[in-house]
């Protein structure tokens, strides 16, 4: 077992590893023989002489021949996680003061080839002496690493399908809520209409009409963009090859009659060498949207300037949007940037609709990738993508 079993406040032992037990096996050649071929390695651990053994196949577990863990008890205790040895002691002691009717605890250990195992550590105390103190325990090394990583994958799996149920029910309240409060409008414009005798009245009705339907038709054509992203079962089908330089090029010149009218100079030092397989649509969408964030909302008091720089990190490329415009209050508007109908800049502006973050958010999710904001009032906003090679 690889740990100190301080199993009472008074004893401490000082357990060594050795290849060759120390404890009475002769009773017990028959469990040891049915698990010496197994993927099932053995611990025995007799505290009369301070002694721990360990099968072949408990090393083997973790990539070490027989003869390669020396006979002492740090040699096997270093390999195990620092943040799970203390869960180790833990769960022994509860056994050893007669707690639970087994020892039973999960854990990772460092293998020889540098990566970390999880081993399922069971075993149980079959003898003490008069005064109840242990004097042999036997158990069971199993790795579990497959195991942990499936429980894992199910866990983000049901992160991710919660999220999307949240998203879902906000998304529905959005809906529900924006499209009742247009009928309700029609529903009173027209009750007035028909209450309404005077032409010039009606008229003028008529115009309100008018402009609850504009705002309807809005409303249809945002959620529409929304469903479409969410409706796309593969994205991946229509991904191409994309030099990240040239592309966003491309997007800053469809946007220079913008930048020259707000006098906003756009800089691109995204590395010419970056290439991406994704969603050239999709990205352009995306990049689009961030740069002329920017522009529109510039600070008229400097010498507006909008950067694009990028890097690689891990096994994702990293691409930053910078402005150095109005900014953001993000410790007041941080948990709702990315959400449906919400603007941030406290001005009134017609084309400030609220919905192009939360859909440059659901193409970044839709392209596998994640995008994080900076930004302070005054000083500007970063927009921070990161897309998978």
């Amino acid at each position: 077992m690889e740990k100190q079993l301080n199993y009472t406040k008074n004893y401490k032992s000082n357990i060594y590893v050795t290849s060759d037990s120390n404890c009475d096996n002769s009773n017990d050649s028959r469990w040891k023989l049915a698990l010496q071929n197994s993927k099932i390695g053995v611990w025995e651990w007799n505290p009369t002489n301070d002694s721990v053994y360990y099968s072949e196949e408990s090393k083997n577990i973790i990539g070490y021949a027989d003869s390669e863990i020396k006979n002492t008890s740090n040699d096997w205790l270093e390999k195990v996680h620092q943040d799970d040895i203390e869960q180790i002691h833990i769960d022994f002691n509860c056994h050893a003061e007669h707690h639970t009717d087994t020892y039973e605890n999960e854990h990772r250990i460092l293998t020889k080839n540098g990566n970390y195992k999880w081993i399922l550590d069971r075993g149980k105390i079959i003898e003490r002496n008069t005064n109840g103190i242990p004097i042999r325990a036997i158990g069971t090394h199993t790795d579990i690493t497959k195991q942990k990583k499936y429980e894992n994958s199910l866990k983000d799996n049901l992160k991710i399908i919660t999220n999307q149920n949240k998203r879902l029910h906000n998304f529905t309240h959005i809906v529900s809520h924006n499209l009742k409060n247009h009928i309700g409008n029609f529903e009173n414009i027209l009750e007035f209409y028909d209450q309404s005798d005077s032409q010039e009245e009606k008229n003028e009705l008529v115009g309100h009409l008018k402009t609850i339907s504009e705002a309807l038709t809005k409303s249809i054509v945002d959620l529409n963009d929304i469903i479409n992203i969410k409706s796309k079962s593969d994205i991946n089908e229509h991904n191409g090859d994309v030099n990240l330089h040239a592309f966003t090029e491309k997007v800053i010149s469809s946007l220079s009659l913008d930048s020259k009218q707000k006098d906003v100079v756009i800089e691109n030092l995204i590395d010419p060498d970056i290439a991406l397989q994704t969603n050239p649509s999709y990205l352009e969408s995306i990049l689009y949207n961030l740069i002329s964030n920017g522009i529109k909302y510039n600070d008229c008091k400097k010498e507006s300037k909008i950067t694009l720089k990028s890097a690689l990190k891990d096994n994702f490329v990293k691409i930053m949007v910078s402005d150095n415009g109005i900014g953001i209050d993000l410790n007041k508007y941080k948990e709702k940037i990315f959400e449906m109908y919400q603007t941030f800049h406290g001005t009134q502006r017609e084309d400030s609709r609220g919905i192009g973050l939360y859909i440059i958010k659901s193409q970044i999710e839709a392209l596998n990738g994640t995008i994080n904001v900076e930004s302070a009032l005054n000083k500007g906003t970063t927009f921070t993508l990161f897309l998978k090679k």
